[in-house]
């Protein structure tokens, strides 16, 4: 089984401050011995606001430089989305740091605009998720879109509202974080599904199968959407595992879990796939900006 999670967060897993799991650090091994070999990691606010330039420049830099190299060691391809997450859009701090993104936007390790869209629905979630969507159709590179976890159907049809006044084309667009309630209101629309299968705020892999059963695996992408709380990078694959439990064949296994997200992010003409079992095999080893993942750099 070949994975790849198209929505992550695996900076926000490395601290022990964030994270409950004792294995975060090792989750890159973890997820390489269950078949992930390519990831894309979205721009995340942290736990609190990245308040000025140079603290989002560093979450953004980390997510082209250091988190590739470190994923990599492990024999896992690594891309990235960058965005200012619609959380952060609410604090007037952050709003002017959307003239930071055209600077990495056009960096050969990003691959879409993400995560945009909404959090609580304010105006200025509004001009800050049409800002961005702008930024996309300018730097022709598709979208991540993050729906609300609360009031989440009004949440899904604002975006689509959203999506559609922006002139984007609907299939370069990824809707994220759906349920049983709210699948439906897009599946016809042309944008692409995300269903993060995540312990707290998402999916499980069985509703996940029903879902797929009831809909189908087109245009559907399934993520871990792992992060700084109580969640498994590894549910990608135990999504998998159901799937075939519940009758559908390798093919559509494969479908769903790679080679849908390489459509949908090999849009941006940017995903680089090439030598990936002999990544996977012989992993690199070697340094970035003199940095190592050994303990005291030997």
């Amino acid at each position: 089984m070949r994975i790849f999670d198209p929505h992550i967060q695996m900076t926000s897993r490395t601290s022990p401050r964030r994270c409950s799991w004792p294995t975060a650090t090792n989750d890159y091994e973890r997820m390489a011995a269950a078949g992930v070999r390519a990831v894309v990691e979205s721009a995340f606010w942290s736990g609190q606001p990245h308040i000025s330039p140079a603290s989002l420049a560093d979450h953004f830099d980390l997510l082209v430089g250091w988190e590739p190299f470190r994923a990599g060691e492990f024999g896992v391809r690594h891309h990235a989305t960058v965005a200012l997450h619609p959380k952060e859009a609410n604090d007037p701090r952050c709003r002017p740091l959307l003239d930071l993104l055209p600077r990495y936007l056009d960096r050969d390790a990003v691959v879409a605009v993400g995560e945009i869209g909404y959090d609580s629905m304010t105006p200025e979630e509004d001009e800050a998720f049409a800002a961005q969507l702008a930024l996309a159709i300018a730097h022709d590179l598709p979208a991540l879109v993050h729906t609300p976890h609360r009031d989440k159907a009004q949440g899904v049809e604002r975006s689509l509202a959203v999506v559609a006044e922006s002139g984007v084309e609907p299939g370069r667009v990824v809707l994220d974080h759906f349920d049983e309630m709210t699948v439906g209101l897009v599946r016809h629309t042309g944008c692409w599904l995300g269903f993060s299968i995540h312990p707290d705020t998402g999916m499980s892999p069985p509703r996940t199968v029903e879902l797929l059963r009831a809909y189908g695996p087109e245009r559907v992408l399934v993520n871990s959407a792992a992060d700084r709380g109580r969640s498994d990078p590894l549910l990608t694959r135990a999504t998998g595992e159901a799937m075939l439990l519940a009758g559908f064949t390798d093919d559509d296994v494969d479908r769903v879990l790679w080679r849908n997200p390489v459509e949908f992010y090999g849009q941006s003409g940017r995903l680089d796939l090439t030598d990936l079992e002999s990544a996977a095999a012989n992993p690199p080893v070697g340094t970035w900006a003199g940095n190592s993942i050994l303990r005291g750099g030997s």
